[in-house]
Parts: C-alpha cells; sequence; structure tokens
C-alpha cells in the first residue's frame, strides 16, 4: 500500500503562483511513477503532470510552460509549482502513484482556487 498526503492549495489571483506538494509513504519501492490530475466541477479528472522513476516528465498542453513537476527522492514528495496561474486552473488537484501490480494510489485532493 502507498499513502499520498498532499499540501499546498488554496485561494490565488490570476498570475499568482502555487506550489502543491505530495508526500509518498508505505511501499515507496513500488512506485513507477506519480503525477497530478485535477478535476474542476462538472468535468471529468485529467491528468496535469507526471513524472515516472527514470525521469520522464509529461505535461498537459494547457500547463506547459506555466507548471513544473519535480520530485525530491530524500523524502519522497513529488512537487508541482505553479505559475502564471488563470481562473480555468481552478480545480481540486490529486495527487496519483503508479504502482506495480498494476495498482494506482491517489491522495485526498487539495483545492485550488484561481480569481480573475
Amino acid at each position: 500500500q502507498v499513502q499520498l498526503v498532499e499540501s499546498g492549495g488554496g485561494l490565488v489571483q490570476a498570475g499568482g503562483s502555487l506550489r502543491l506538494s505530495c508526500a509518498a509513504s508505505g511501499s515507496i519501492f513500488s512506485i513507477n511513477a506519480m503525477g497530478w490530475y485535477r478535476q474542476a466541477p462538472g468535468k471529468q479528472r485529467e491528468l496535469v503532470a507526471a513524472i515516472t522513476s527514470g525521469g520522464s516528465i509529461n505535461y498537459a498542453d494547457s500547463v506547459k510552460g506555466r507548471f513544473t513537476i519535480s520530485r525530491d527522492n530524500a523524502k519522497n514528495t513529488v512537487y508541482l509549482q505553479m505559475n502564471s496561474l488563470k481562473p480555468e486552473d481552478t480545480a481540486v488537484y490529486y495527487c496519483n502513484a503508479g504502482a506495480t501490480g498494476p495498482r494506482r494510489y491517489w491522495g485526498q485532493g487539495t483545492q485550488v482556487t484561481v480569481s480573475s
């Protein structure tokens, strides 16, 4: 089992920045990739950014150039630095871990609200 705990959401004005953190614990050796998804009201959950254990990174087109995913292996933590935030970035952001099995784990979600 893998446990994921997110932090860092909040309310910010358009153009501002936030950094999300996701700390993993438990069977972290089984994790192949970690990422961030988001879900806005009335919309499907979508991938925002992901990073594999080998360091490959993938971003949604809508966040390229504004968001940066990174990880600190010593802290078992993945970060999402969000700059130049837009109102359309408003959503609940979920941390995700893909592990061997295959298995997927989710964090509890953190609200990001961008005001115009």
